[in-house]
């Protein structure tokens, strides 16, 4: 199969220097609200143990204390606004600066429109004067539903090896005259150091049936069964993954209006084989109603992954593998995006291959083209799968597989190829999203998981030329983040 594949090491570096410059976003970057695919009707952003408001990724973060959102009443006048003693170095200031705190039950309430939201919770597990993070047990709800229980932030964190993290959900806000959104911080009362604790809150609108199913339809396929499964507005879900599948990170503001952030896939990906990262920043996207633009940004669709241009036989030797792990005993919604960039590739049957999802084969023949009606030409399918495992058992690893067509008169080129992956936990029969905490080990692979080998095609003397060129890139890329930073504090004062 001949590709628009890179074909030699110079081309190799000239691409990946590419991705780095397109990719590259200041510190600081408020979208242009008009030129956004999707403009949610709610777009709240608090900065948690905060006075004042402040802008950072978004036009403005708004402090908590006096806020109409959290009344100064009951036992929220037991709560207080802290700052954390030693500030966050490995991510901004806003909103980890600042938290609410306290030993009772906090509540936060928000007007909002009835539909379908997201919910952010961020948080800094550090030292806030005489409390110790490590401390805090605590259970979220938001209306009806339990997003954590006995949460300990510190061990999440850990687990990750960050600093902070961000905890993401959605639900549906029930319609009525006055909707409101009510979010409760319940620390354990069974341990007397317990407190709760909480450094941000985002409440943001989504297009409807965005990641619900639509009335007319069935719903996604279930795994492994006949029937599909329908993710109705009295389901909660929490996002565990979002994932750039062959580009590079893709933060809040280059979102499609929802600011969601889109990881790089290097934990995750386990057997990268001879696979190859096709590119194509020049083509007209098209998009649809099945999918429309703000479905996911335009870099999801223009980067890939897709396994290789070797001959057939190396191509059939291995299935293109991620592993994500996640939590034991729930159903999970998996959501691939893909999008045919590729020269070669121009009509049904160039690439039909198999897709594998938990071990089960999830689509006997997976054909882009015929998903989307064309190329260039954006498209995403959804799959529920049951993840159970022994009792006691935490963590499974959800797998995503691609294999090439094992029969040759089935697919022109013996390939696969995925832009992007989107993991929901969907809530159980009691409205419960919560699960165990983390052992304090970190959960997602090394990233030196992914270089490759010499047979995989350019190795050392790629990565050793490539080196040379990232370092030039990284100071551009520095100067080019303080000059913004200047920027934004000359606009602050």
């Amino acid at each position: 199969m001949s590709t628009t594949y890179p074909q030699n090491q110079m081309i190799v570096v000239i691409s990946y220097l590419f991705i780095i410059f397109h990719n590259v976003s200041p510190v600081v970057s408020v979208s242009d609200d008009s030129s956004l695919p999707y403009i949610p009707q709610d777009n709240i952003a608090l900065d948690c143990g905060s006075s004042g408001n402040s802008i950072f990724d978004r036009p403005i973060w708004e402090g908590d204390v006096n806020a109409k959102v959290f009344p100064s009443e009951n036992q929220n006048t037991a709560s207080i606004p802290i700052k954390a003693t030693q500030p966050p170095t490995q991510v901004s200031s806003v909103p980890y600066q600042t938290a609410r705190l306290s030993r009772l039950e906090f509540t936060y309430t928000f007007p909002v429109t009835s539909g379908q939201k997201f919910i952010r919770l961020h948080f800094y597990p550090a030292l806030y004067e005489n409390f110790d993070s490590s401390k805090a047990f605590f259970s979220v709800k938001a209306a009806n539903y339990t997003l954590l229980s006995n949460f300990i932030a510190s061990l999440a964190a850990d687990a990750l090896g960050r600093q902070a993290i961000v905890k993401e959900f959605c639900l549906n806000i029930v319609s009525n005259n006055k909707s409101k959104l009510i979010i409760a911080f319940t620390p354990v009362s069974s341990n007397p150091d317990s407190f709760a604790f909480i450094n941000g809150v985002e409440v943001i609108s989504m297009p409807t049936n965005l990641y619900y199913s639509e009335r007319e339809e069935p719903g996604a396929k279930l795994v492994g069964q006949l029937e599909s499964y329908r993710i109705e507005n009295s389901t909660a879900m929490e996002m565990v993954y979002r994932i750039n599948i062959g580009g590079g990170f893709i933060s809040a503001p280059e979102d499609t209006g929802m600011f969601r952030t889109w990881e790089i896939e290097n934990d995750y990906l386990t057997i990268p084989g001879y696979s190859v990262e096709p590119l194509n920043l020049t083509s007209i996207l098209t998009f649809t109603n099945k999918n429309p633009a703000y479905t996911a940004p335009r870099k999801v669709y223009q980067t890939a992954r897709s396994m290789g241009n070797k001959d057939r036989a190396l191509i059939k030797s291995y299935y293109l593998t991620w592993e994500f792990p996640v939590d034991s005993s729930f159903y999970y919604l998996v959501r691939l995006h893909f999008c045919e960039i590729q020269r070669e590739v121009n009509v049904t049957g160039d690439r039909v291959f198999l897709i594998h999802i938990a071990n089960q084969l999830a689509e006997p023949g997976a054909d882009v083209i015929m998903w989307a009606g064309g190329k260039y030409r954006p498209v995403h399918n959804d799959y529920v799968v049951a993840m159970f495992g022994k009792p006691g058992q935490k963590k499974l690893n959800l797998t995503i597989a691609l294999q090439a067509n094992p029969q040759d008169s089935k697919s022109t080129y013996a390939d696969a190829i995925l832009n992007g992956v989107e993991i929901f936990k969907v809530s159980d029969y009691a409205g419960n999203l919560a699960g165990p905490n983390p052992d304090p080990t970190r959960i997602g692979a090394p990233s030196s998981k992914l270089h490759r080998n010499d047979k995989n095609g350019g190795g050392k003397a790629i990565i050793s030329l490539f080196s040379g060129v990232v370092s030039g890139v990284v100071i551009i890329t520095l100067i080019a983040l303080k000059k913004s930073q200047l920027r934004l504090h000359r606009r602050n004062y």
